[in-house]
This record gives structure tokens, sequence and C-alpha cells, in this order.
């Protein structure tokens, strides 16, 4: 529970001056700042060099590695200790990568860091966010966040604060009204006072508090901690349990305990997935590195997880399939005259400065006026229009004629709205009304002066993103407050699939209805930015992965609801902070890269943890029979030698490799199946070895026979593994067979391998053959259960 001092700000601090209208001096600023009034705050979520070296040297399997190798010194077996060699490398390697990704993710933070507006010295200036000082006049308009906790000093708006409060539904903010930090604009333009900066803002003490993720972990990541987890509480006991009982049931001398201790440690080290973890580190920050190499922010490594995983996509129109740059292709008269069209359009673009695609384009065409409002009501999605009323008692509004109109007037219009909009032309209207804005209420408008169409820009490369998304079997949604013909016929031009299955979601009266809808239609209009949230939880419910593109405020509460939430850097700030992933180039086009980055860290890692997994299992199954057959077959430097070649340098260049195969199944069941097989084969053939052990051979010819075994073994699941040849595959494949064949020939004694002949070479020779027959024996087994498993479900 979050302690009683993390209350939201009410009143202003006794040492409170108001700030001059001209804002703050630079004498004022350089003086703040001296005074450690700066909104720089300690603390950050990225990591520090240090705690980036601590986290990979100091974790559970190191500290047991390194005890493990002081066992073996105490025990004078040093040339077993070569395995600390693997375990030092992984961790520098570990080290560098995140360091190097952390640094590409830092470089491409400061290109897309928000811009605060600030007024100093009686001008508006552009600065970043830790620029800004306590005292200073912000001026934010819809889609700002606000960056530090502040009082409104003019203006007026609404701000979404359901990121700190819970609350849904924007909150309404006039002079005087607090603004907290962490919460965003949604429509308006309001100048605020910084009061609480830095680290004592309400959104810093309030994460302080309470460090927690809104978002599920990556399903790689738990998956991969449920499977250390169960390792972790195996090896140990089973350690101990092998030494003790080469103690006391196998009568070995305490004080020439080092086979003891060499076997225990060998069996322990077998079961121990060294390298995984760092694999997956690995594999996961070389994808940050590569798609920030195509201008792609990752703020959350699940994010590259959940778009691959994803099987519905939901689209923003206006900002990801089309670039919001409009230009107004007609105007169509209605009651007004151009002269008279013109003289409000020119009136409504005096009362605002926003910059949006429909405002933009109109100023393209109409010169803005000098009149001051004396009142307005700024756009909002929810609303789907603005107004300003004017000193002579008139008031111009603007807006969705669905929502501007009256029922009569709108089936009056409706045959040309229809039209144009069935070209893919945006539709607003344009009216005038005799009254003015009254706390907030609008006016009954007097008389329709316009309609507006507008054409939107179709982003570059759109139609063939559609297309990649399409053929990856990803179900295609466009989500969008405009009209649904509109949406629809942008959907035609683009390939989407059934653009003909549109709604409108205003008709959409509950969730019961959205939950009805999400799936029968493909494109949603005039759609709320609550419902764009319902729509995402009703597929949710559908057990679909879903993925949102957005790029204003009004798609915040659906990204945020979302697996996987994609931003474009020309939206909203609060957009891009919400986002797990932010394109900085605006670019739809690099989507399919990301897909495919996902696809190589889950497929690949999916590919190592197998042989991983091999090694993990057979060592476990072995440790059991030693209990009741004999000795443990291996030493730790035999096991070096298989894991080394068969699992560790190859899974470390199968993790890089581009993978484009879909995801088909959960991590965990797969790589178990795909161990199991290998597993069995080579804890079969072990038994046998050892059972030729009990009736008198040789141990250390048993203990070769058995790493020749394991050896083949190891090299047939990394054949399958690596299975359609690569050429990098094809070359790492018979380089680490190259290597272990001439280390078993011209290394025996660093690796304590006997010399072969006569009853042992055959011996050799049939497990030989027996092992990789079970191989693909324990796979057909398997694929017959799981195909039985199918049919009874």
């Amino acid at each position: 529970m979050l302690s009683q001092n993390l209350s939201l700000p009410e009143c202003l601090p006794d040492d409170f001056v108001y700030t001059g209208n001209s804002g703050l001096t630079q004498e004022e600023v350089e003086r703040a700042i001296l005074n450690g009034l700066a909104n720089k705050q300690e603390f950050k979520n990225e990591k520090t060099i240090g705690s980036i070296i601590f986290s990979n040297v100091v974790n559970f399997f190191n500290i047991l590695n390194f005890v493990l190798g002081g066992l073996l010194f105490a025990a004078g077996s040093y040339k077993n200790m070569s395995f600390l060699l693997i375990v030092i490398s992984n961790t520098a390697i570990g080290i560098i990568q995140e360091l190097r990704a952390q640094k590409a993710i830092r470089n491409l933070q400061l290109m897309n860091a928000p811009e605060v507006h600030v007024l100093r010295d009686g001008t508006e200036k552009v600065i970043r966010p830790d620029e800004a000082v306590k005292g200073d006049l912000v001026i934010l308009r819809a889609g700002d966040q606000v960056i530090a906790d502040a009082v409104v000093v003019s203006g007026n708006g609404s701000a979404m604060e359901s990121l700190l409060t819970g609350e849904s539904h924007a909150v309404s903010k006039r002079k005087d009204s607090w603004l907290y930090s962490g919460s965003f604009i949604s429509e308006g333009k309001i100048t605020a006072q910084l009061v609480y900066v830095a680290d004592e803002s309400y959104a810093s003490r309030l994460t302080k508090e309470a460090k927690r993720n809104t978002r599920p972990q990556s399903r790689l990541i738990n998956e991969l901690n449920r499977l250390i987890s169960m390792d972790s509480l195996i090896l140990i006991p089973v350690g101990i349990l092998l030494f003790l009982k080469q103690i006391f049931l196998d009568h070995l001398p305490i004080e020439g305990a080092e086979g003891a201790v060499t076997s225990s440690v060998a069996a322990m080290i077998g079961m121990i997935p060294e390298g995984l973890v760092l694999l997956t580190g690995v594999a996961m920050a070389v994808g940050v590195i590569r798609l920030g190499q195509k201008s792609t922010l990752v703020q959350e490594l699940n994010g590259i997880e959940t778009l691959a995983r994803a099987d519905v996509l939901c689209l923003d129109k206006t900002g990801t399939i089309t670039s919001g740059n409009m230009e107004l292709e007609r105007t169509i008269e209605i009651n007004g005259s151009s002269e008279e069209i013109e003289d409000a359009a020119s009136r409504l673009l005096s009362a605002f400065d926003d910059d949006s695609g429909t405002l933009n384009a109109l100023r393209k065409v109409y010169n803005p006026g000098s009149e001051t409002p004396a009142q307005t009501i700024p756009f909002s999605s929810a609303r789907k229009l603005s107004a300003a009323s004017f000193d002579d008692g008139k008031t111009v509004i603007m807006g969705a004629p669905a929502f501007v109109l009256n029922e009569k007037d709108l089936l009056d219009l409706n045959g040309k709205i229809t039209d144009y909009s069935a070209l893919g032309l945006r539709i607003t209207v344009l009216c005038e009304a005799d009254g003015t804005i009254q706390d907030g209420v609008l006016p009954k408008y007097d008389r329709i002066l316009c309609l507006f169409a507008f054409q939107d820009e179709i982003r570059e490369g759109a139609a063939q993103t559609v297309e990649y998304f399409r053929q990856q079997d990803v179900t295609l949604k466009i989500i969008s407050g405009d009209d649904p013909v509109t949406v629809s016929q942008i959907a035609r031009k683009v390939g989407i699939s059934h653009p003909e299955r549109f709604v409108d979601a205003s008709t959409l009266k509950d969730e019961n209805d959205i939950e009805y809808a999400c799936e029968k239609y493909t494109v949603f209009g005039r759609v709320t930015p609550e419902q764009k949230k319902q729509l995402v939880l009703a597929l949710q419910k559908k057990n679909h992965n879903v993925a949102m593109t957005g790029d204003g405020v009004n798609d915040i509460p659906a990204m945020k609801a979302a697996d996987c939430s994609i931003a474009m850097a020309t939206g909203a700030d609060a957009a891009k902070n919400a986002a797990q992933i932010t394109l900085l180039t605006s670019d739809f086009s690099v989507m399919p890269s990301i897909v495919l980055e996902g696809r190589r860290v889950i497929n690949n890692i999916t590919r190592s943890a197998s042989l991983f997994l091999t090694k993990t299992l057979f060592s476990f199954i072995i440790s059991l029979l030693t209990f009741f057959m004999g000795s443990y077959p291996f030493i730790p430097i035999q096991l070096t030698l298989i894991s080394s070649l068969t699992v560790g340098i190859p899974s470390f260049f199968l993790a890089l490799e581009p993978s484009k195969e879909r995801i088909k199944a959960d991590f965990l069941p797969t790589v178990i199946r795909k161990a199991l097989p290998g597993a069995l084969a080579i804890s079969l053939c072990c038994a046998s070895v050892m059972l030729l052990g009990r009736y008198g051979w040789d141990n250390q010819v048993c203990s070769t026979i058995a790493t020749i075994i394991a050896g083949i073994v190891g090299f047939v699941v990394l054949l399958r593994a690596s299975i359609p040849f690569s050429f990098l595959r094809f070359v790492i494949f018979f380089f680490c067979l190259g290597i272990f064949v001439a280390a078993t020939f011209m290394l025996k004694d660093l690796f304590s391998l006997a010399t072969l002949r006569g009853d042992a070479l055959i011996a050799l020779g049939i497990l030989a053959v027996v092992s990789v027959a079970l191989v693909f024996a324990f796979d057909l087994l398997l694929a017959g259960i799981e195909k039985k498993k199918k049919e009874n479900t």
C-alpha cells in the first residue's frame, strides 16, 4: 500500500510566488538551477554501468559455478575448472551487449525526447524537460505531457489523469486548477506555472514508492524463469545426495574424496543451463540494436516479442496508414457565400493554434484572423467538434456532421456526405450560431455555411505493409474517429481485406455490442477513445493477441490495454511515452522488420534452449541412475567439451540468425518436446555404459564411451535444430564437429579420454548406432502422443 505522503498536491507551498506574465528571465532560470530547482529527477529507469556489471556477475548460476570451481580447486582437480572460462566469457559478452543496447536506446531516446514550450523573457521557447525549472510558465496544448506538478494561470482545457488517479474521463482545467505530472492534455491550450519539480513531483514520488510495470512481462522471459526455477530446485539437492552416496554407500574415504567431488560437480555442471540466460539477453539486446538502426526505439523489450505473437493488429487511420498531412480538396457551399465561409473560417482559425491536420489544411487556404475569442470549446475526440464565440455574439462551429447537425439537417445532407465519403474524403461541417458559449454549452446553430472535404495522404509503403501482414495471417482492423464510409475507402486503397465490413461505432451502445462487433467488422468509424480501449479488451477476451498503433491522445487508453503498442514519432508526446515501440521516422513500412526481429528472438531462443535443455535433462536422468547403477560417467572437463561444441558455440550463432517462421506454440512445452528425444537417447546409452562399469570395465574407458556417445547425440540434435542449413549454420556445424573429433583423438590426456580397442570399440560402434536410432524413435513416439492428444481435444 502506498504511504500517506503520496496524496495529490492541492495547496500552493508557503513560499509560492506567481511568475510574471512574461515568464522567468534568463537570470532567474540560472539562479533556480544553482539552487537545485531544475526538473532533473534522480530516479531513472536506465541502469547504471555498475548495476549492469553487478546483475551480470552476481546471479544464482554464476555464484553456483564459482562455488563448484572452488570445490574442484580444493580437491586439486585443476583442469576440470576449465568450465569457469566459459562462465567468465559468457558474463563478459552479456555485459558488453547490455551496455551496447542501453547506449543505442539512450541515443534513440534523445531523438525522441519530448519538447517543452516555456515562456521566458516574454518569448515562447522550446526546451527539454530537464531544462525546465520551478516557476517556469509552460504552454501546454492537446497531446502534451505534463512534466511536473503545476497550477494553471491562464487558458482552459482538459487533462487525462487516468495513469495517476484511475479516472477514465478527462478532467476540466481552468485558472487555479492543478495539473499533475504524468497526466497529459487532451484538449485546449493552457499556460501553467511549475510548482513541484523533479523528485518533489507527484509522479516521481509515486514511482519511487511503487515501482511496478502495468504491462505483463514477456511470456518468453516468464517461461524461461519457470524453467530455471525448476532446475535450481533440483540440481543442488541432487549434487549433495550424489556426493553423500559416494561417501557413505560407495565407502570412499573422506581424505581421498577428489573423485566424489569431481563426479558430483560434473553432475551439477551438466544440469546448469549456463549460457541460456545470457543468450536470451544477447538475442534481445541485438534486436534492440538492429531495430535502432532502422530508427525504431524499443522502450520495453517485450514489445518485440508481443508484436511477433500478435494475431490482430489494430490500426489508427490518421498518422498510421495516412500521414496526417491533409489537403482541403473542395468546399461545398450550403447556405453560405464564399465570402461568409472565408470570414467564418478565419475567425475560427484565430481562436486555435493547434497543430492538427484539419486546421493546418484550412490555414493553407484561409488566413487566420486577429480577433480574440470570448469563449472557446477546443476539439476533442469525444465531442468531435470545436467552436469559438466572439464579442459580436456570434459562434463559429466546425466538426463531424453527425456530432454537429440535428437529425433533419443531417438527413438532408446525407446524400452529399455519403458521396464524398465514398471517395475517401473526410467531411466536416462549418456552421454559425447567433449566441455564445455559456458554461461550456454550445448555442444552437442557425446556418450551415458549408461542408469541407479533406483528402488525407496515404503513407508510402502502407499497401506493401498491409499485404505483408495479410500473408502472415494477421487480422487487420482500422479503428478511427472519422466517418466509417471514408475510413472504409482508405482501407480499400491500401488493400485491407473486407473493407466493406464497416460499422459506425456510435451505434454500439454497450460492451456487449462491442464484443459482438469486434470480430465481425474490419473498419470501425466514429470511435471514441474509450471504445477503442473496449475493442482491444473485447478482442483479448476472445483469446487474440492484440497490437495497437496510434499517434494521438485519443489512442492512449487502447495502447495501454493492448499486448503491444506502437507509436509514431510525429504523434503526441503522451502517446509516444505510452508506447512500447516508437517509430522515429513514423515509417509504417518498418513494422515487418519489428515482427521479424521478434520471430528471430523467440524462434532462435526456442531452438537454442532445446540444446541447453537436452544437456540439463540427460545430466539429471543420469544423476538419478547413479544412485542405483554406479559412478557418474563424466568429469567436468568432458562436459565442458560436449556442451561448448554441441550447445554453447552453435547456440550463440543460431540465436543471431534470421528466422521468419511463424510462432506456433508456447516456449516451455516446445523446448521440452524438442529436448526429450536426445536426452532420453543419451541417458539410455549411458546407462548401458554404467552397467559395463559395474561388470568390471575400466572407469576411464566407460567415461570415454559415454563422452563420445553424448557428443554424437548432441550433434544429431544440433543437426535437427540447424536444418534447413544456411551457409553460416553449415559452417558452424561442421566446424564444431571437426573440433570435437580432433579433441577426442589428439587431446585425450587433457579430456581424460582412453584409447578404445577391441570390445570397447565394438561397444562404442553399437551404442553410436543405437543412440542415433533412439533419437528418431523417441521423436516419433512423442509425435504420436501429441497427435492423439490433439485428436482427443
